[in-house]
């Protein structure tokens, strides 16, 4: 199924209750109290839109799977489920940002791990592991592996996943998203080239984040 709707499909029951919610203010309420209903509606019709984005292919470029601000970026050794040496890029997405999660290269999803967790505030270092998240690991043909991770933020309440594990996904295609705020880390090969600094502002499916050697 595509995901290629201006308004993302998850945000159809919120923009609907909203709806309801300010015709029936507009009926009963104060004005201000409809202004404000309003104002909500067109907010969450906004947050879930899903614009589309274009990039110049080139191979063994890695571009950016969320729309946000750079707040990390290191080396990292990780054991468990993410095994291995990777440079670990995190960004952090704000309510104000896009949260569709778009491929940050091309290749099989080779596997989704999702883990139940905490609601901390996405922008602490603590997130990446205590908070709810969903790990997916794309191989690409030459064998390869980028993990992206999706995480839960503070009043993040749902990660929205729309592959599955032997799916082939593109660079730049949707593959999910996570409502309200968030964050999302991205493992690379630990002799990929970041071309990103911190504090650096991403798009989604558009900025480079690096390149495979």
């Amino acid at each position: 199924m595509k995901h290629d709707n201006i308004i993302a499909r998850e945000g159809y029951p919120f923009i609907v209750f909203s709806l309801v919610v300010t015709v029936f203010v507009a009926f009963f309420g104060h004005g201000w109290l409809i202004i404000l209903f309003v104002f909500i509606t067109f907010f969450i019709v906004w947050f879930f839109r899903n614009p589309e984005r274009y990039f110049q292919e080139e191979e063994k470029v890695l571009i950016s799977p969320a729309d946000g601000k750079v707040i990390k970026i290191e080396d990292v050794v990780v054991n468990g489920t993410i095994s291995g040496r990777f440079k670990k890029i995190s960004i952090f997405m704000n309510v104000f940002n896009v949260h569709v999660n778009r491929a940050p290269y091309s290749g099989k999803i080779e596997a989704i791990n999702y883990h139940e967790g905490k609601f901390f505030s996405a922008n602490l270092d603590k997130a990446s592991l205590d908070n709810e998240r969903n790990e997916v690991m794309i191989r690409a043909e030459d064998g390869r592996r980028v993990w992206t991770v999706q995480i839960a933020g503070l009043i993040a309440r749902r990660i929205v996943c729309w592959f599955y594990v032997g799916a082939t996904i593109k660079k730049g295609e949707r593959f999910g998203l996570i409502r309200f705020g968030s964050r999302v880390d991205v493992y690379l090969p630990e002799d990929s080239r970041i071309s990103v600094k911190l504090k650096d502002k991403v798009k989604a499916g558009q900025t480079v984040l690096g390149y495979l050697s």
